[in-house]
């Protein structure tokens, strides 16, 4: 007599079969996998706009150097009346050891810039008109878009060369035009782009020193100083600037790090992405109790169909497979093309801003992990449910 061999469903047929159930309801899988599919996707293109986000600015502060530091006149607490810094700053600071360049700038406060003599004296955009060296482009690593900086002779002339957001605000798109600064009309020779380390001169209209001292009414303080050094030479230095400026009280000069400034600006955006990173896992949440739904649905619809196969010799654990079979695959088309969804809103935002495109492969493949995770839990009951309904019930349904 020969023994009883339990049947056995092979791989490909509980793929099959599996399969089966989504192919006949496909608007139903395409809507279910949708699901899973956005949350995946938001995952994926908040971590890869993250990332992308980070490489940028990676790339920002490679190029701009961290070496950058900043000084000017810190906030009396005590009430006394603030010191201002010394005429000589620059060259105080370059005597410290490790510095590569130190220059100054100064905020005329009586001085504003308007586009026309014709404007309300009152309307000054929030825009300021500082004195500035000749070497102040070279020390902060600014550029100038349009035009030309500022030299030994058109610094001693009106002119002026205006920051990135000041030539907006102004209406000046070309070098040649005038504008109305203190008092009279001023030629621009240039236009900045944008100076990341150094934001406050992107509203700032650009004069020479000769001009502002002769014609302005400059004081010979500087408002504010900028220093280079060696990369291993910042923290002494930032510890040393203030001592230089002010031997008698340190406390009223203020030393900064604008490259810390960047940094800091990327962490509130991390905090900002783990807050979307929960907001895209509460979809993803939602997706799985949609493929549960869905799979229960199935159940009760192919009651007939699980009663015919049991009859056939299916048993208990073929029909809990093949249920399961479907959630997974199920979930597995919704992450997959969640990932890809994310992959392509990285790319899009990422050209667009130009940055370069950065998707780790890790979340790649967590996040179409986690769909599977997800949806063998949402098939879990469905498949027990299925594989408990008796033969006779089944058909008789």
């Amino acid at each position: 007599m020969t023994p009883h061999r339990p049947s056995r469903l092979r791989a490909a047929d509980l793929v099959h079969l599996g399969s089966a159930g989504l192919r006949a309801r496909p608007v139903r899988a395409v809507l279910s996998a949708l699901g899973i599919a956005i949350g995946i996707a938001a995952m994926v293109a908040v971590v890869g706009l993250s990332s992308s986000s980070r490489a940028q600015l990676d790339r920002q502060l490679a190029a701009l150097g961290t070496d950058l530091l900043t000084a000017g006149v810190a906030a009396d607490t005590a009430g006394r009346e603030p010191l201002p810094l010394p005429a000589d700053a620059a060259a105080r600071v370059e005597r410290i050891a490790g510095v590569t360049a130190a220059t100054t700038t100064a905020d005329l406060d009586d001085v504003a810039v308007y586009r026309n003599r014709a404007v309300d004296p009152g309307l000054t955009g929030g825009l300021t008109v500082t004195a500035a060296e000749l070497d102040l482009l070279e020390v902060v690593g600014g550029t100038v878009g349009t035009g030309r900086w500022l030299d030994e002779v058109t610094a001693r002339f009106p002119t002026t060369v205006l920051g990135a957001t000041a030539a907006q605000r102004l209406g000046i798109t070309e070098v040649g035009r005038q504008v109305w600064l203190g008092g009279r009309n001023t030629t621009v020779v240039g236009i900045l782009d944008p100076v990341p380390l150094a934001p406050e001169l992107d509203v700032a209209a650009l004069v020479g020193l000769p001009v502002a001292t002769s014609e302005l009414g400059h004081t010979g303080h500087p408002t504010r100083l900028y220093e280079r050094s060696t990369d291993d030479a910042v923290a002494e230095v930032a510890g040393l600037i203030a001592p230089s400026l002010q031997p008698a009280q340190p406390t009223a000069v203020a030393v900064s790090r604008p490259s810390d400034a960047l940094a800091a600006r990327y962490a509130a955006d991390e905090a900002f992405t783990g807050l979307l990173l929960g907001l895209g896992s509460i979809a993803l949440v939602v997706g799985g109790i949609g493929v549960a739904n869905t799979m229960i649905i199935s159940v009760i619809e192919r009651r007939r169909e699980i009663g015919l196969r049991r009859a056939l010799g299916a048993t208990r654990q073929h029909v809990a497979a093949q249920f399961l079979s479907e959630a997974l695959l199920l979930s597995a088309l919704g992450g997959i093309a969640g990932a890809g969804m994310g992959s392509a809103v990285t790319a899009v935002v990422a050209v667009a801003n130009g940055w370069t495109v950065v998707v780790p492969p890790g979340v790649l493949v967590v996040g179409v992990a986690a769909t599977l995770v997800i949806g063998g839990v949402a098939g879990l009951y469905p498949a027990v449910r299925a594989a408990r309904t008796p033969p006779t019930v089944a058909l008789a349904a």
